[in-house]
């Protein structure tokens, strides 16, 4: 190939990445892809983070907004202010705002909400951390609402603005999980399960003449062959992953940039608490052991990602590093599997789900613990069968990771799918929630950490940097994640 050759093909690559962005600018529409496709679209009652990666902020919004950097704004509501105890809120809502449907948006819509998520057999997520604290919903008038906690949360404000605790309407509530009727400022257009999501521009929206992207389109491809593909075509505008290798490949690529960001989620192996073995924490430590957290950061993430010890990540106000509570240290791991009398080899199963980090990094925790004695029997599951198998207890072991901020109370729920059952630490959580002073919380939070990292709960990784690849020209995408979201209306072709 002669130079003429390559300059004219990267003139033709160039002038092919112009007219593309030139075309999303004159239809002002954006194509994305994500890993995963959920199976449902109300993230009040089912625990997948595509949901929200979909449906918050552009078709349910909360009543208060997560940005960025973690701080929290007004969204549909304007004002909000607690007493001197911190155990009272009220809250001033937006008015003029109206459902998709029409109907008004009211302080009535935010009670009937907070009481679906605690209503008899409500899965809603947050509903430890976040519902039951509320003691009394009271409605002065339409766009007043008053919360009177059972304990002050100085945390309030950010779990308000988490996907679990969107706004829907009493009358369209039960439909949220098929075609969700919201507030915001985008429509479910067409939905082909498993395969892409298209949004339309509400009509009914408050600032609908001011957006800038009219449309969007989710597309769902799980593998790191595909979506390199896709990159490669020029069929997505904006992949968005954890990070892999298909990052680095197109870090050369004139079309695209890439943002590499952090986030709060906390990737582990996840234990099955209640099975014959793993019910020995023992064998959990030595599982803990037998990981090289840092090896793994390297080999599976390309060095994308920050090695943790417990159930909290480093953008936790009061996190701790307790990596070395479980240094890598095969021959410690083995030392505790012959104590605890276990035959080699432990023959358990490792539940893969679809998503870049845990195809990659499967075979990667597997080769780590063969050199121990546990042979891992590998099972790549479908999303939907992932979330009908592990998710319902019916696993060994599985990687995973958890995405959703300050979600220790998952560990003092004994029937959530790793099983782990200790009075001591749901003492400890609901000491911290009752803790009078600042400095109380901060010891308590530390020992609620240890506590996890001891009992060996799960093999805790990494919290992952995330890399986001996207063509140029698109601007109003985050670098950093403390929630996975996805802001259409923030976002606009250059």
């Amino acid at each position: 190939m002669t130079r003429r050759t390559c300059l004219a093909g990267a003139l033709a690559l160039g002038a092919s990445g112009i007219a593309r962005a030139q075309d999303h600018a004159a239809r002002r529409h954006v194509e994305i892809n994500l890993s995963l496709g959920p199976d449902s679209l109300d993230p009040t009652t089912a625990p997948s983070a595509s949901i929200g990666e979909v449906v918050h902020y552009n078709i349910l919004e909360g009543l208060t907004k997560i940005e960025e950097n973690g701080s929290t704004s007004p969204l549909l509501a304007t004002a909000w202010e607690h007493d001197t105890d911190g155990r009272s809120y009220s809250i001033r809502l937006r008015e003029g705002v109206r459902f998709h449907d029409g109907k008004p948006f009211d302080s009535s819509a935010v009670r009937f909400s907070f009481e679906r998520a605690v209503a008899p057999g409500s899965k809603n997520k947050s509903r430890r951390a976040l519902f039951d604290n509320i003691a009394h919903i009271t409605t002065p008038d339409a766009y007043r609402v008053v919360l009177q906690l059972h304990h002050a949360d100085a945390s309030l404000p950010f779990r308000l603005g988490e996907s679990s605790a969107v706004i829907l309407h009493p009358d369209t509530a039960e439909q949220a999980s098929r075609n969700p009727v919201g507030t915001g400022p985008y429509q479910i257009d067409q939905w082909q399960r498993g395969e892409r999501i298209t949004l339309q521009r509400a009509a009914r929206y408050r600032n609908a003449a001011q957006l800038r992207m009219h449309s969007a389109t989710y597309r769902f491809i799980s593998t790191p062959e595909a979506q390199e593909k896709a990159l490669q075509d020029g069929e997505v505008d904006l992949l968005y992953q954890f990070a892999t290798r298909t990052v680095r490949r197109f870090q050369d690529d004139n079309r695209y940039q890439i943002l590499v960001g952090a986030s709060g989620g906390k990737c582990m192996v996840a234990l099955n608490n209640r099975r014959a073995r793993l019910n020995d924490v023992r064998v959990r430590r030595a599982i803990s052991h037998a990981i090289d957290r840092e090896g793994f950061i390297r080999r599976a993430m390309d060095g994308r990602g920050t090695a943790i010890g417990s159930h909290f990540a480093p953008t936790d106000a009061g996190y701790i590093n307790l990596t070395g509570v479980y240094p890598y240290d095969p021959e410690r791991a083995r030392a505790l599997l012959k104590e605890a009398a276990v035959a080699s080899p432990l023959r358990l199963r490792l539940a893969i789900p679809p998503t870049p980090y845990a195809l990659i990094g499967g075979p990667v925790v597997a080769e780590y613990l063969g050199k121990v004695g546990i042979d891992c029997q590998l099972e790549n599951m479908s999303w939907s069968e992932w979330l009908a198998g592990p998710f319902k207890g019916q696993f060994d072991m599985t990687l995973i990771n958890h995405v959703e901020p300050l979600d220790y109370a998952i560990y003092t729920d004994p029937s959530y799918y790793f099983g782990y059952d200790s009075a001591a630490f749901r003492d400890l959580v609901q000491r911290h929630a009752l803790a009078a002073n600042a400095r109380e919380r901060q010891q308590l939070f530390v020992q609620m950490q240890r506590q996890l990292a001891n009992d060996a709960v799960n093999a805790w990784i990494y919290t992952p940097q995330i890399g986001v690849v996207l063509r140029k020209g698109l601007r109003g995408i985050w670098m950093n994640y403390p929630i996975f979201a996805h802001d259409i209306a923030a976002m606009w072709w250059e």
